[in-house]
């Protein structure tokens, strides 16, 4: 007999309920062990799920904000596809690689996310609009379509907060996974199957690459992550909302101390172990960049290597082959870039076939270096200097932005600058947006005019 644990099944969840497929995919931990089976759907299954969505009615307003609320209890407290909370985050911990801290801390983030997630949406009503379930306003807001797809990023559980919202407003949803982090995907479905939403009205669809563009095609809108290539090949579409690299950055003027910002520059690099697309990757400072460099390097070099389990853990781990492909393509980006930290090596292995990924501080020639659009899955931060003449120019197309500065008419410049999503930080906030309102892509107003038929 053997002594290996039995893999957790991660069936797709249809229309229909469970559905267990013959083709498959083996979901393994970061040392190589294998953790879960994940069933992946024919393209047949994914356009009939997709029918049976389009057929569905939404729940009414006050049965889906108590679905909402009873699947976020779920989702963080219960036991759900025969996992407890406990045993689903060791799970993600395994296969992720995210400290065991970041994978709670999620968790928590996602159950309040589904709790709130009619009233988090409603913020981004216009002030002249009303739900269209009133049916009295002059302008009603309603939704551009029936059938959302959702085509999710694996880089942190948190990210499927933030879809809740479209059931919140009466959407019917199809999730693909990321591989290999499909279990807070298809423990979420599940929690919303049983708290009332049916099975009907939201679904996990695994699939291929292949099969994942007929959910894109078949949806009436689709939320897509991923690449620069993603975002290019969909920057044209109305109806696909492409998420692509964060990019967060720092400036720093001259006026504010540079280094009385340390602890802020810091947290924003490495918390949520650098994996998330708020974390800081690059740092402009007007003025020299040595010293504030080489302070943040000495802070992050005392970041310990620790296995994920561990509760004192903070920084991510990857599968020794994973992480050395990272850090050869590291060195081949850095180029002519000064390493402060992690110049001769960003992995330490731990022994099990697992390594965890260690800080890297780099400093870079000018503000316009190429280096400071690169975005990897750890505390990775590039350093470069900024002057005035620079502008706002190497500052663009980013997620987020924390200035610290005095000068109000820069920030004013700044919050104008369309391609800078967010002021400030690596902090979220619920119910504040992450990358603009999701709701500006989901819904519209229409007006509408209501008139009584005239007594005969």
């Amino acid at each position: 007999m053997s002594d290996a644990p039995e893999l957790i099944r991660l069936d797709a969840l249809g229309p229909n309920g469970p559905y267990r497929s013959q083709a498959s995919e083996t979901l393994h931990d970061v040392t190589g062990r294998p953790v879960a089976e994940l069933s992946l759907v024919p393209r047949l299954y994914v356009r009939r799920a997709l029918a049976a969505l389009r057929r569905a009615r939404p729940l009414p307003v006050a049965e889906r904000t108590a679905a909402l609320a009873e699947a976020g209890r779920l989702f963080g407290s219960a036991t759900v596809n025969g996992l407890t909370v406990q045993e689903y985050e060791h799970a993600v911990r395994r296969v992720s690689g995210l400290p065991i801290a970041v994978v709670r801390e999620a968790t928590r983030a996602v159950a309040t996310g589904l709790a709130g997630a009619y009233g988090f949406a409603g913020q981004a009503r216009p002030r002249g609009s009303r739900d269209a379930s009133y049916g009295t306003s002059n302008a009603v807001w309603i939704r551009r379509g029936d059938v959302l797809a959702v085509l999710a990023a694996g880089n942190h559980p948190g990210i499927h907060e933030q879809w809740a919202e479209a059931l919140a407003l009466g959407y019917r949803v199809a999730v693909r996974p990321s591989r290999p982090e499909s279990l807070s995907a298809h423990r979420l479905v599940s929690a919303l199957h049983a708290a009332g939403f049916g099975t009907d009205r939201v679904v996990l669809l695994p699939s291929d690459h292949g099969v994942a563009d007929d959910l894109v095609t078949g949806a009436d809108l689709a939320m897509v992550y991923g690449g620069d290539a993603v975002v290019d090949a969909y920057r044209a579409s109305t109806a696909v909302l492409p998420h692509g690299p964060g990019r967060a950055k720092i400036l720093l003027t001259a006026d504010t101390g540079v280094l009385r910002h340390l602890d802020t520059i810091v947290a924003s690099v490495s918390e949520q172990a650098g994996a998330a697309c708020v974390n800081a990757t690059a740092v402009f400072v007007e003025g020299d960049p040595e010293p504030l460099a080489r302070a943040i390097a000495e802070r992050l070099a005392g970041l310990p290597s620790l296995a994920p389990e561990s509760p004192a853990a903070v920084l991510p781990v990857r599968r020794v082959d994973a992480a050395r492909d990272l850090e050869k393509f590291l060195y081949a980006e850095a180029a002519d870039a000064t390493a402060w930290l992690g110049g001769d090596t960003v992995v330490n292995e731990l022994g099990d076939g697992a390594a965890v990924l260690r800080p890297a501080v780099f400093q870079l020639p000018h503000a316009n270096a190429p280096q400071a659009r690169l975005e990897l899955p750890f505390p990775c931060v590039w350093v470069a200097p900024w002057i005035r003449e620079d502008g706002v120019g190497p500052l663009r197309d980013t997620i987020v932005l924390t200035a610290l500065t005095f000068d109000q008419e820069l920030v004013v410049r700044l919050l104008e600058e369309p391609t800078i999503r967010n002021h400030p930080t690596h902090v979220l906030v619920p119910g504040l947006p992450h990358d603009g309102y999701l709701c500006d892509f989901l819904m519209r107003s229409k007006t509408y005019t209501h008139r009584p038929p005239a007594v005969p």
